[in-house]
């Protein structure tokens, strides 16, 4: 059996691979693990609109009782309101059943800690090792010692007080399309910005439990790009399933990637000198636009694996206060602790206030570089070989000379299938696309 947590808590199909039993389990041991030592401790628990949301939340909350532990019950929120919320209510750790942007088959359970932070891995380990020892040594209360569970119907609310805060103008003449994907934002996102003045124009914000994520938000934009068109907006706001990721159209109908967004917020936050050493923290899949952009901008910028949790954990350290990926997960930690869509469509939301100009033109900020991605065909054991055949790197260092900072190769060996992942950027798309199938096709014969 493979490792049980993934890169985003446990996933996988709700009553088939995530149990009722398994979210018991998860509750108990997570439960024990992330409140060892704690008095009566709580646990914050929150949900985006799955339809197994419900059957999941009641086993969840069941193991967390049965250690003795409170549940704090907050119903549909999106992730990181869950995060916040944790740290509102003084808990000692927080969980969201979510499976994100995925299918509605999906779910997933993911801790933070009481701070709001994700799990470290070896804390995971230590949950998932203590389900694997069929949960021996985790206490089991009677009498008065039991858990209870609690309903906080006010959550929202504080969600949105919370939001509000975070900027410091009204909306007041802006036309504001949103897609809140039948998920966690559909009551949040309309409510919030009707309430800080802006003309609201809404879709996908009826959810019954079936349809979360179903040809529409951040994954699915052209409804979004018409109906921004049609009604003829300033901007377009497209949110996932649990609203942790946003991603934007211009009044033209254009979508406007994280990439953009976290070069048009960075420029804002150094010129407000909210922008901590000047630097954005992306991963190496950003567009190398990004980067052009930024130095115009004197904005350093960092790279890390791809994954907000590894951006997240280079913001820590290096303590810079933005980062996050092309997908639109993007994290202000001046603000919170996790990826916050909503979050993130208020900050931008609150420049184009501010700048009182088309959208298209705020965002032009970035020009963003051809990109082409070819799969070399190679065997699991030879995966890493690119990074020592003296012929293939020749090659590499050949290509990056040609692109002369106008332009990059990226090589990344494929976490679950037989295959290198290679991608070329550059300002001729025809070019590149030539110099990529050749680079894959070396590899392949290098590799065999």
């Amino acid at each position: 059996m493979g490792r049980m947590f993934g890169t985003d808590g446990v996933r996988g199909i709700a009553n088939k691979e995530l149990t009722a039993e398994l979210s018991y389990k998860l509750g108990r041991a997570g439960a024990f693990v992330l409140t060892e030592g704690a008095h009566k401790p709580t646990i914050v628990v929150g949900m985006d609109t799955r339809i197994s949301g419900d059957m999941l939340e009641a086993a969840l909350v069941a193991g967390i009782c049965s250690v003795g532990a409170h549940a704090v019950c907050v119903g549909i929120v999106p992730t990181p309101a869950v995060a916040y919320l944790t740290r509102l209510y003084n808990a000692d750790a927080g969980v969201v059943i979510s499976a994100s942007h995925n299918p509605v088959e999906y779910n997933g359970i993911k801790f933070f800690n009481r701070e709001g932070y994700k799990l470290p891995d070896e804390v995971e380990d230590k949950i998932e090792e203590i389900i694997k020892n069929n949960l021996e040594n985790v206490p089991s209360p009677t009498g008065e010692d039991l858990g209870r569970r609690e309903v906080r119907y006010d959550a929202a609310e504080e969600y949105i007080k919370f939001l509000k805060e975070t900027i410091d103008v009204d909306f007041k003449g802006l036309k504001i399309a949103l897609d809140c994907a039948e998920g966690a934002s559909s009551f949040i996102a309309p409510k919030l910005f009707k309430e800080l003045g802006a003309d609201v124009y809404v879709i996908h914000s009826n959810p019954d439990g079936k349809n979360i994520n179903k040809n529409c938000g951040s994954t699915h934009m052209d409804e979004l790009r018409k109906f921004t068109v049609s009604f003829k907006c300033d901007i377009g706001f497209a949110f996932d399933g649990d609203a942790d990721r946003c991603l934007c159209v211009d009044e033209k109908g254009n979508v406007i990637n994280g990439d953009f967004l976290m070069t048009l917020c960075a420029k804002h936050l150094k010129k407000t000198g909210k922008l901590n050493k000047d630097t954005l923290v992306v991963t190496v899949m950003s567009n190398m636009g990004l980067d052009i952009a930024c130095r115009k901008e004197n904005i350093n910028t960092v790279k890390t694996k791809v994954g907000d949790r590894y951006v997240l954990e280079e913001m820590l350290k290096g303590n810079y206060k933005l980062g996050g990926e092309q997908s639109g997960h993007i994290i202000f930690l001046d603000y919170n602790t996790t990826g916050d869509g909503i979050l993130t469509a208020l900050q931008v939301a609150s420049i184009l206030k501010k700048e009182n100009k088309p959208f298209s033109e705020i965002s032009s900020i970035m020009h963003e570089l051809p990109q082409v991605l070819v799969n070399a065909k190679v065997s699991n054991d030879k995966k890493d070989l690119y990074k020592k055949d003296e012929v293939i790197l020749a090659e590499i260092e050949k290509l990056e000379k040609l692109l002369d900072g106008c332009g990059r190769v990226l090589i990344r060996p494929s976490g679950t299938e037989p295959l290198v992942r290679v991608m070329l950027e550059g300002e001729n798309q025809s070019e590149i696309e030539k110099k990529a199938h050749e680079l894959a096709k070396l590899i392949e014969e290098r590799c065999k």
